[in-house]
């Protein structure tokens, strides 16, 4: 159980970040981190990583406990699942307690669904048919709150794992589990039929802002994750083009920032720069080229800063 309220913290001059020490966010976000430029000295245990290229710790854990951390002041931020976030929020609500976490940015990563899942031989005509039955979850409070949202009334049979097997196992008539692919529920004869929240890995923090020169740390942090997520699979592409042609090419790069253009000297042609976020294959060049494009070149993006 959180608390209904984050516990005192002395301030402090350094970020604590508490993130997965294993599973499917851990690795990413530690990749995500560093190409922030943040580097780090780990401690014996493997628990602890002291930031050395800037005042930001990390703190590895469990998923499931990082909104408690937060809760209680133990880090200042915490890269978790949506869904984990939510079901606090979720706790809290249905409590009547105020809300202690809150999500910052959404990092792109991750992603699944929270989804109910019923029997494949059932008829499924919407959220009236839960009536009366049993769900088994692992997000009891997220479903509660769903199943008051609807008016509908039915029974929540929290499990720790496990779920997809608790109908035939006769712990449940459906489920509410995550979701990527939905091989697991296709493999225990399941289908989704509602989607309750759509998750991803978020960046957290506590609802109070900080007051002290952590501010800053986290205004510094989200410009470095902001360049570093706005850069993932994108690309420049640099080309030359008579002045004439520029704007049919530039109807053929719908993803692309606001080119800089540069006037090539003698000539009525111009040389065009631009970071493209979509794939850039062979046949989106041999398609500028044919536009008028000449001396096409694509080149990695490293960094960027707004």
């Amino acid at each position: 159980m959180s608390p209904p309220v984050p516990a005192p913290v002395a301030a402090r001059e350094r970020l604590r970040i508490a993130i997965q020490k294993s599973g499917r966010l851990g690795e990413p976000s530690r990749a995500l981190l560093k190409s922030c430029g943040l580097e780090w000295r780990e401690s014996r245990d493997r628990l602890f990583c002291y930031g050395e290229s800037a005042p930001i710790d990390l703190l590895l854990v469990r998923d499931d406990d990082i909104p408690g951390l937060l809760a209680d002041g133990v880090c200042d931020l915490g890269i978790v699942g949506r869904n984990v976030l939510a079901e606090q929020s979720a706790e809290l609500s249905l409590s009547g307690r105020p809300q202690v976490a809150q999500e910052i940015r959404a990092l792109g990563f991750g992603g699944c669904r929270l989804d109910i899942a019923v029997p494949e031989d059932w008829d499924w005509q919407g959220p009236g048919d839960l009536a009366g039955r049993r769900i088994a979850t692992s997000y009891p409070q997220l479903v509660r709150q769903w199943l008051a949202a609807q008016g509908i009334e039915a029974d929540v049979v929290f499990l720790s794992g496990s779920v997809e097997i608790a109908p035939r196992l006769g712990q449940a008539d459906l489920i509410c589990d995550l979701v990527s692919s939905g091989a697991t529920l296709a493999a225990n004869q399941l289908k989704p039929v509602q989607t309750l929240l759509h998750s991803e890995s978020v960046l957290a923090g506590p609802v109070p802002p900080f007051t002290d020169m952590r501010a800053g740390l986290l205004q510094q942090l989200l410009r470095r994750m902001d360049g570093a997520l706005r850069i993932k699979d994108s690309r420049l592409l640099m080309f030359q083009a008579d002045r004439g042609q520029v704007d049919a090419l530039l109807k053929l790069l719908p993803d692309a920032e606001r080119p800089t253009l540069l006037q090539v000297d003698g000539e009525d042609s111009l040389a065009l720069q631009a970071i493209c976020h979509g794939a850039m294959t062979w046949q989106r060049l041999e398609d500028l080229r044919q536009a008028g494009a000449r001396s096409l070149m694509v080149l990695p993006v490293e960094r960027t800063l707004a």
